[in-house]
């Protein structure tokens, strides 16, 4: 008998670590099917919600916030960079160059998001990751969030529209905000059938002995 979960993947796409534990969920997800499945849905965090546009320099912005060297910075991009390639993803070899504000890219992946869970909401979430992560691009820029829209088969125009607007804005810092209340603090928080907690980049296995067991309460 196959067990399906619901999981609230919380999570920024300015955050590396979101993408090392996507593609870490992703492992496990693979090694714990047809026995287990999952209902995934990304949800919204903002690690820079007041960030203006044009965004800041990564070394600045990281120094201001943590207190941390380049050369911590630098050892810390690594670190991040093994643990990618461990679950498939490459991130840009010289980081992320800028720190920008996501809550339009958090509106458009709200609309993916309403087509249901077999919709193309996962697509473009991989999309927006590849192109920030992957590719160090500007994720405030329209162009750029279009594209990822086109490569994961979205409507460009209806896309461009929102982004035009201020459509979603209420809903999505609602989300948000819930989420807040809720006690989450830093990302990825990944959330399985609304009470039980996987917080960071967790390893394949962690994610894996997770699933089983919780899947096995269900039952």
């Amino acid at each position: 008998m196959t067990t399906t979960l619901k999981i609230d993947f919380v999570s920024d796409i300015a955050c590396p670590w979101c993408a090392v534990g996507l593609g870490a969920l992703e492992g496990a997800l693979k090694r714990v099917a047809p026995d287990v499945t999952a209902e995934l849905h990304f949800q919204p965090f903002e690690l820079n919600p007041q960030m203006p546009p044009g965004g800041q320099d990564i070394s600045e912005h990281l120094t201001e916030k943590y207190g941390s060297t380049a050369e911590q910075q630098a050892q810390i991009r690594e670190t991040i960079r093994q643990r990618g390639a461990e679950v498939g993803f490459t991130f840009h070899a010289a980081g992320r160059g800028r720190v920008y504000n996501t809550f339009d890219a958090h509106r458009l992946l709200h609309w993916a998001g309403l087509a249901g869970v077999e919709g193309p909401q996962y697509a473009l979430k991989k999309a927006l990751l590849e192109a920030y992560q992957g590719r160090a691009e500007c994720v405030e820029s329209h162009e750029v969030l279009l594209t990822a829209v086109r490569v994961a088969g979205l409507d460009v125009v209806q896309a461009q529209s929102i982004l035009e607007s201020d459509t979603y804005s209420d809903e999505v810092r609602a989300v948000e905000q819930f989420y807040q209340r809720a006690g989450i603090r830093s990302v990825p928080a990944i959330i399985i059938n609304d009470k039980h907690l996987i917080s960071g980049g967790q390893p394949v296995k962690v994610f894996e002995q997770a699933l089983r067991q919780i899947a096995a309460g269900a039952a």
